[in-house]
């Protein structure tokens, strides 16, 4: 097993995370599919093997669980020794879909912006206990898999991270000019200031201050979750600077989260956190990838 290359991917039981499972191990990767449920694991492998694939396994994983993780490096250890690639795909959109049917007939998500906040009213929800799961997934889960699996990476002959994000991610959706500056200075960032900045965003939520203080008003948390991602990215490929660390946004796909809306099929969508995760070793490092074109972390206009 030492020989082989070998890669986890997070949330892999279904949408892109179990198209980049298949599109890995099509290129010879041992792959951990991990997911929260067991059993939806278990049968993303059997889908897999139905389809002639059988350098896939299965082990359990909940990102916001220490425990669970711990687990999972034990796990990743004994039988690899190694980590050649981490896929951090584990996401929630943090939204509840009230009125699917007017959601869809409306333009789902090519008519969502913060300037048509109200007409969104009994369309779409963002409870609070709902957001802060988002970021305890979306931000925190991702840093405590990543962190835990640092070691093995590092053993490695060429180690890759992909994050997946999204262009919900772009700074652009920031109304602050401050908070803009603030997360795309990766010169004076850290983590002690995104996690500062995380909380700040939770109060206001929790105090409905978000349109005073320049946050993104709809689908606030999982923008929030992303950008600060997007940060975490940079940071990370700063300080281990012997693996590559990349931020990928798979494009508008049709998957349970974006409530079977988009433009491109799972296959498609994975196509970019794949590439990602095979970049030669002189590839770009703490890049943003928009589908698998390089792309600036902001932009001024959508």
């Amino acid at each position: 097993m030492g020989d082989k290359r070998c890669a986890v991917v997070t949330g892999g039981n279904k949408g892109i995370g179990f198209e980049i499972c298949r599109q890995l191990a099509l290129n010879g990767i041992e792959v951990v599919l991990t997911a929260r449920n067991e059993s939806r694991g278990v049968e993303a492998v059997k889908k897999l093997n139905g389809l002639g694939i059988q350098n896939v396994v299965f082990h359990q994983l909940d990102i916001t669980d220490s425990k669970s993780v711990e687990n999972l490096v034990k796990f990743v250890d004994s039988r690899f020794k190694k980590l050649d690639i981490l896929v951090n795909n584990a996401a929630e959109i943090g939204i509840v879909y009230v009125d699917n049917q007017k959601f869809k007939d409306g333009g789902a998500f090519m008519h969502v912006s913060d300037d048509n906040k109200d007409d969104l009213t009994g369309i779409l929800e963002e409870p609070y206990d709902l957001g802060e799961r988002c970021l305890n997934i979306n931000y925190y889960g991702t840093k405590r898999v990543t962190y835990a699996l640092v070691p093995l990476l590092q053993l490695s002959k060429s180690p890759r991270v992909v994050n997946v994000s999204s262009n919900y991610g772009d700074l652009h959706w920031f109304h602050s000019e401050e908070l803009k500056q603030e997360l795309h200075d990766i010169e004076n960032l850290n983590e002690e200031r995104i996690d500062e900045i995380i909380q700040c965003f939770l109060r206001d939520f929790k105090a409905a201050k978000l349109q005073e203080n320049g946050w993104p008003m709809t689908c606030s948390a999982y923008k929030v979750s992303k950008a600060t991602l997007n940060a975490y990215t940079r940071l990370m490929a700063r300080k281990f600077q012997n693996i590559l660390i990349n931020a990928v946004h798979p494009g508008y796909v049709v998957t349970n989260m974006t409530s079977h809306t988009g433009i491109l099929t799972a296959e498609e969508g994975a196509k970019g956190p794949v590439m990602a995760a095979l970049l030669p070793d002189d590839g770009p490092s703490g890049a943003y990838f928009d589908k698998t074109e390089l792309a600036p972390f902001t932009i001024t206009e959508r």
